[in-house]
């Protein structure tokens, strides 16, 4: 087992007091697009993984730009934001309203304006899910 050498926390991005460079791997998993403030999150993570630590993103596969009809998931994900996501983001004061189609331009804005230098999209061939690698 693995159980001496790692410990699994779950934790949220505003909670006071977060230990710095604490972490080997933080993971946002199909949430970034729900938050009112997710630059300020990735901000966060960022703060909270070490140096030679990584942070992943799962988010939903979206295309990289709108074509009408759009995709498959992108409808889906349309009709299910405007329901959900959107609504749960703009629930609060200065929100970015992103929502559940974050396009992939989207999420690289984020992160650089998080200080993130670089983001790679993980070989992980899904028809729902895009991983990134945030560093």
């Amino acid at each position: 087992g693995v159980a001496d050498r790692v410990r699994f926390e779950v934790r949220e991005a505003s909670s006071p007091g977060l230990p710095e460079q604490a972490y080997d791997l933080v993971i946002a998993f199909e949430c970034i697009h729900d938050l009112a403030r997710p630059v300020e999150a990735l901000a966060t993570m960022r703060r909270l993984v070490r140096a030679d630590g990584f942070v992943v993103v799962a988010d939903n596969a979206v295309e990289e730009t709108f074509s009408a009809p759009g995709s498959e998931i992108d409808r889906l994900l349309y009709g299910s934001s405007v329901l959900v996501c959107l609504p749960t983001g703009r629930a609060h004061d200065h929100s970015a309203g992103t929502g559940a189609v974050m396009r992939p331009s989207t999420f690289r804005r984020y992160a650089a304006e998080a200080g993130f230098a670089s983001v790679e999209v993980a070989d992980v061939p899904h028809p729902f899910w895009r991983f990134y690698r945030l560093a």
